[in-house]
C-alpha cells in the first residue's frame, strides 16, 4: 500500500480504516485538552507563563541556537515536562549537548541521510493510536534485523528519525509514545553488537535527552538470549524507566492488556494487516518533510572549539 495524498499535500496511508499521518495540527478535542489539562498542569495561564519563563532562560544561554521566540518549538519540550519551565530548560541542554557528544549518531539526522532501517522495515511508526492516544514505535530486533545490513548505529538513527517527526505532533506531546520491541529469532551474534557504552548512550538519551513521554517499553517474544542483552542495559536504568518495561515473551494476550488490537498487527496479536505498509512508505512519508528536519538538525550548541561548554 502507497502513500496518498491529501489536497494540502500532507502525505498520508491508510492502515485499516484509518489515515495515518505526520499529526501537526493543534489539539482541539476533548481527550486531547482534558487529558493535557489533568496530566500536564496545561492550562491557558500556565502555558503562557511556562513559555515566558523559558525564554528568558534560552536567552541566557547564548552558545545555544533555537528557534526561542517559537511556541511551537517551546511547547515540544514544556509539555513532556509538565509547563514547568526550568525542567524543560534542562531537557532543551540535555537534549543538544547529547547531539554535540554522539555526533556520529546525531549528524545529518534527516531522511535523505537515513534511510536503511527504513528499506529494511527494521522501524515503523505507522499504526492508528493506542486507546490512550499514544504513537505506537515498532521496532523489529530479530529475525528480520540483519545487523550487516543495517548496522545498530543506523538502527538507532532510524528510530531518532522516527521521534523526530512524533515530537512535533501536538497530540504525541500530550499522549506520549509506547515502543514494541519484537525480539523473535534474536541471535548471539546480534548481541554482540551491542556494548555497555552503547548502551547508556541509548539509556542517557530516553531518560534524560528526549523530549517525549514513553508510557511503555514492550518486549515481545524474547528467547532466553535475551538476558544476556538486558543484562547490558540493566545497570543504567532509572527506577521509573525500569517500571515501563514490559516482558511478554509469547503471550500475546499479556502484550493486548497493554495496548488495544485496533493498534496491533495481527502477527503480535492485534487486528491490523502484517505487511501492507513498509518501511519504505514510512521513509517517503518523512522525506516529505526533508526540509524541516534540515532546519530542526541546524538547531544546537555552538562553540569555538566544538566543545560543549560547561
Amino acid at each position: 500500500m502507497g502513500l496518498q495524498f491529501e489536497e494540502d499535500g500532507t502525505p498520508y496511508v491508510m492502515c485499516g480504516n484509518e489515515k495515518v499521518k505526520l499529526e501537526k495540527f493543534p489539539i482541539t478535542e476533548d481527550f486531547y485538552v482534558e487529558k493535557a489539562r489533568t496530566e500536564l498542569r496545561e492550562t491557558e495561564e500556565n502555558v503562557e507563563q511556562a513559555l515566558k519563563e523559558l525564554r528568558e532562560l534560552l536567552q541566557q544561554e547564548s552558545n545555544l541556537l533555537v528557534p526561542f521566540d517559537s511556541d511551537e518549538f517551546l511547547m515540544k519540550f514544556l509539555r513532556p515536562s509538565k509547563l514547568y519551565a526550568e525542567s524543560a530548560f534542562k531537557r532543551i541542554q540535555a537534549y543538544y549537548k547529547f547531539r554535540l557528544s554522539h555526533k556520529d549518531y546525531c549528524c545529518d539526522l534527516y531522511p535523505s541521510k537515513v534511510r536503511s532501517a527504513f528499506d529494511h522495515s527494521i522501524v515503523s511508526i505507522l499504526s492508528p493510536r493506542d486507546q490512550h492516544g499514544r504513537r505506537i514505535i515498532y521496532v523489529e530486533s530479530g529475525e528480520r534485523w540483519n545487523h550487516r545490513e543495517v548496522p545498530l548505529k543506523e538502527v538507532f538513527r532510524g528510530i531518532q528519525l522516527g521521534l523526530e517527526g512524533a515530537m512535533v505532533e501536538p497530540r504525541t506531546q500530550v499522549c506520549g509514545v509506547a515502543v514494541v520491541l519484537n525480539m523473535k529469532g534474536l541471535s548471539f551474534s546480534q548481541i554482540m553488537q551491542f556494548t555497555p557504552s552503547f548502551a547508556k548512550m541509548v539509556v542517557d538519551w530516553i531518560q534524560d535527552c528526549i523530549p517525549i513521554r514513553l508510557k511503555g517499553v514492550h518486549v515481545i517474544n524474547q528467547p532466553y538470549i535475551f538476558n544476556m542483552l538486558f543484562a547490558i542495559f540493566k545497570p543504567f536504568l532509572r527506577e521509573k524507566l525500569r517500571s515501563r518495561i514490559f516482558f511478554h515473551g509469547f503471550d500475546k494476550e499479556s502484550l493486548l492488556k497493554h495496548i488495544h488490537t485496533s493498534s496491533l498487527m495481527k502477527r503480535v496479536g492485534g487486528d491490523l494487516p502484517d505487511d501492507d505498509i513498509t518501511g519504505e512508505v514510512l521513509w517517503k512519508m518523512l522525506n516529505h518533510y526533508e526540509d524541516e528536519f534540515r532546519l530542526a538538525n541546524s538547531y544546537g550548541y555552538v562553540t569555538n572549539n566544538n566543545e560543549i561548554k560547561k
